[in-house]
């Protein structure tokens, strides 16, 4: 009897995330998708972000150019690029068709760090409720992702999100307060913020933004 395999939509995605797993592939060549469900999850508390003060003034130089949801595509294949440091990733071919479904759908999003017009940096996610799902970041120079990092924080936080989930904590992202959790508790917070009636905002008035962004490099 032939067993029939299920197919991932971008539909199906969305209802995974409301239950807490998200999918990721084996290889950046691989051609089967895994969900997971980690017993501790990695979560970026949005009220308690730690901007270090050398990346504060890098973000108030201007240096970098950013853009929100103008290129997704070109966002996540930077995300998908090895690298030095990184020989592979878990971003394969079904993951950027679904992801781009996503993002033509409204739910994907994002942000994007340009030096002199190029595409240096960036990060990516899903948007619902007050929840943002983190999926990648990638940085081809110095503090390109980090920049991209703290305009998706203050987009947040002024869009009355309340969960930033990152899925796993790693030594980059524990430099600006990301934290694990048991898997109950994630679930939780998933909940209750999968009801707020948050809003994903692209564009901000320069001064909203950087009133925002000054208010974070205060708080410790």
């Amino acid at each position: 009897m032939s067993r029939r395999v299920l197919e991932i939509t971008p539909d199906l995605v969305l209802r995974a995330y409301r239950q807490g797993l998200f999918p990721m592939a084996e290889t950046r060549h691989g051609d089967r998708l895994f969900w997971l469900d980690p017993e501790r999850r990695g979560v970026l508390p949005l009220d308690r972000f730690h901007l270090p003060r050398r990346l504060a003034r890098t973000v108030h130089t201007g240096s970098f150019q950013v853009d929100v949801d103008h290129d997704f595509h070109a966002t996540i294949a930077g995300c998908a690029t090895v690298g030095p440091g990184r020989d592979d990733t878990w971003i394969n071919a079904q993951i950027e068709r679904l992801f781009g479904q996503l993002f033509r759908l409204g739910h994907a999003h994002s942000v994007e760090c340009r030096l002199d017009g190029v595409l240096v940096g960036g990060l990516y996610g899903v948007a619902m409720g007050g929840v943002f799902f983190g999926e990648s970041m990638f940085s081809f120079v110095r503090d390109a992702s980090k920049v991209a990092l703290v305009h998706l924080v203050a987009r947040l936080r002024l869009g009355g999100f309340m969960l930033l989930d990152t899925q796993f904590v790693t030594a980059h992202l524990a430099q600006f307060g990301a934290e694990e959790i048991p898997r109950q508790t994630y679930r939780a917070r998933l909940a209750a913020a999968l009801e707020l009636p948050a809003q994903w905002i692209p564009r901000l008035e320069p001064d909203v933004l950087e009133a925002e962004i000054r208010k974070m490099a205060a708080s410790k």
